[in-house]
């Protein structure tokens, strides 16, 4: 059989009375011999032998001391060879999968057979040769070094070692095609997005075979994942806080590096009425923190007020404000160039339920040589306000000096 040993024996009669006799012993197929040369050992093996060991064999026994050669008769082998079966087509890299531009090796595999084997590959059901490989081996690859998408096709491969070939089943090759660098955009409720909405962030790359696996980042973090097991593009809401402003971009990867979108800005901005809230609130506090001396010096007043209204009675008639009576200024020589003072008078109330205050601005001059011309006209200067308000029937309008 093929692939296996063989021992070939050459046996000599010799009688019994000279058994000291030399003998060597040569052994030949058809007319070469075999080995290194005569032996004194009547066997000869053969590690290996192959369909061209086939032949005729025989030996020679020369006896030396007798100067006798002997010669057998030819014996005619014929190694048999070992027909291929189990004949199989992989692929690398495995699973029937390539991307576009890489390298793809058909690897065509017998479990058995002897002798030199010839390896045959196919491509489509048609069976359009490939390659054509004869070799002494159990295994021979076919390599595509640049997958294109016209390679995705149905493969399947053949063997033969003088039996007739023997084929494999077929296996479908599918060519991916790479991602391409994706596009980043942000799809918002206005042009201008403010605190508080929704926007929505699309990332999609125009070509690449699914799945793919898109990752979005705010400057250099992730922010999120989503996979596209059927390709096309995914989305990302994000409900919009001032941290939100910043640089975006987005990654696709379907097994070949990833490819990284360009970078896009978003602004997100305060609303009109929410910053003006803000401002307000900051307006008033200092506004009410300056006035609050003021409001504690005029309660004196207030009082005062109330103790010359309870002093009047209820049945006096209405008559006009008094007219004002102007005061010299005690500003006249302070630092600023005017003076605005203010004086009060309370004036006769209704026997109604408002209560009336007259209050005079006097406007002063610091400068002493204007003081006489200034208290000359000073009438023109002064203005007059009215202020009333309600009055209760309470305690507080009764005179504060007689319920002391």
């Amino acid at each position: 059989m093929e692939g296996g040993p063989m021992i070939l024996t050459c046996e000599m009669w010799l009688p019994p009375r000279k058994p000291d006799v030399q003998i060597q012993f040569c052994f030949f197929r058809d007319v070469q011999m075999l080995g290194s040369g005569c032996k004194s050992s009547p066997e000869l093996r053969i590690t290996t032998v192959w369909n061209k060991d086939s032949g005729s064999y025989w030996c020679q026994a020369q006896i030396v001391t007798l100067s006798l050669t002997k010669t057998s008769l030819m014996s005619q082998i014929h190694v048999q060879r070992v027909p291929v079966s189990d004949v199989s087509l992989e692929t690398q890299p495995p699973g029937g999968q390539v991307m576009e531009g890489d390298k793809l090796v058909l690897i065509c595999s017998v479990a058995s057979g002897t002798g030199d084997i010839t390896f045959f590959w196919y491509r489509g059901a048609l069976g359009s040769n490939l390659e054509t490989k004869t070799q002494r081996s159990l295994t021979a690859e076919f390599e595509i070094a640049l997958v294109q998408q016209k390679d995705a096709e149905q493969y399947y491969c053949a063997a033969d070692n003088g039996h007739g070939p023997s084929l494999s089943g077929l296996i479908s090759i599918t060519v991916r095609s790479p991602v391409s660098r994706p596009v980043l955009t942000f799809r918002t409720p206005r042009a201008q997005t403010v605190v508080g909405d929704v926007v929505e962030l699309h990332c999609e790359a125009p070509r690449g075979s699914p799945p793919i696996l898109y990752q979005l980042y705010q400057e250099d973090v992730i922010l999120g994942n989503s996979l596209a097991p059927s390709g096309g593009g995914v989305s990302f809401n994000l409900s919009l806080t001032t941290e939100h402003s910043g640089n975006y971009s987005c990654e696709a990867d379907n097994g070949r590096p990833a490819q990284r979108s360009e970078v896009v800005t978003l602004n997100v901005t305060v609303p009109i009425g929410e910053a003006s809230n803000h401002l307000t609130s900051g307006i008033n506090g200092r506004l009410l923190g300056g006035l609050g001396p003021v409001i504690f010096m005029a309660l004196p007043f207030g009082y005062w007020l109330k103790r010359k209204i309870g002093r009047r009675s209820a049945g006096d008639p209405l008559r006009s404000p008094a007219s004002p009576v102007p005061q010299q200024s005690n500003y006249r020589n302070s630092p600023d160039s005017a003076q605005l003072q203010t004086f009060y008078e309370n004036v006769n109330a209704v026997s109604g339920d408002k209560v009336y205050s007259l209050v005079y601005h006097n406007q002063q001059e610091r400068d002493p040589v204007a003081v006489e011309r200034m208290e000359t006209h000073v009438e023109n200067k002064v203005s007059s306000d009215i202020y009333s308000r309600l009055r209760r029937a309470d305690i507080t309008d009764v005179d504060y000096e007689d319920a002391m």
